[in-house]
């Protein structure tokens, strides 16, 4: 369904993604979305941030859906998350450098800002470090190895996508797939 809400947040995900929270104003939200002004108070009174906290949580269920079906595409877990990072990678490429890290600028944004939006977005990094351990843990690795390098996989994958988009490649992003599979084999059980 696409609602006026869904209308609001989707404009609101894109804009954050593109350009940062703080450079996200209230009234480019409503240009994109298309949504009348009342509605975005109506949907949201506590403001732009209880809108990004509801647009972090979308977010979030929409990767951790996409890692998980990507991941299933393939038995071995290295291979899978290899090609995974590629596709990032090209999707970088695709969307002219413009998005990829879907929750990156807001997480640096408002670290120390914003209570709300830090817990939000610790919420969605665990999410998706949950989906790589349970690839990697229902492929023999040790669960507390699985936990260890599903945070690894996490952390290079959104290093690699600030490091691509700033150089205008995804390049940096396929070093980081291949670097990944290296380690996850010699840490294979």
């Amino acid at each position: 369904m696409n609602t006026t809400r869904d209308q609001i947040i989707q404009a609101t995900r894109s804009l954050v993604e593109k350009q940062g929270y703080h450079a996200t104003g209230m009234n480019e939200i409503l240009r994109l979305s298309g949504a009348p002004k009342g509605s975005l108070y109506y949907y949201f009174p506590d403001g732009k941030e209880e809108l990004a906290q509801e647009a972090i949580s979308q977010t979030t269920k929409e990767v951790v859906g996409r890692i998980r079906a990507n991941l299933a595409l393939f038995d071995d877990p290295v291979e899978a998350i290899q090609v995974f990072v590629s596709r990032i990678a090209d999707h970088i490429e695709l969307s002219q450098f413009s998005s990829g890290g879907p929750l990156t600028a807001v997480a640096m944004e408002t670290a120390t800002s914003s209570e709300r939006l830090n817990r939000a977005c610790r919420e969605a990094f665990a999410a998706i470090q949950c989906a790589f351990a349970e690839k990697l843990a229902a492929n023999g690795y040790a669960p507390e190895s699985a936990a260890q390098l599903a945070l690894f996989i996490t952390a290079a994958i959104e290093g690699g996508t600030l490091l691509s988009r700033t150089a205008h490649s995804g390049d940096p992003l396929r070093r980081v797939a291949e670097v990944l599979a290296l380690a996850l084999r010699s840490a294979r059980p």
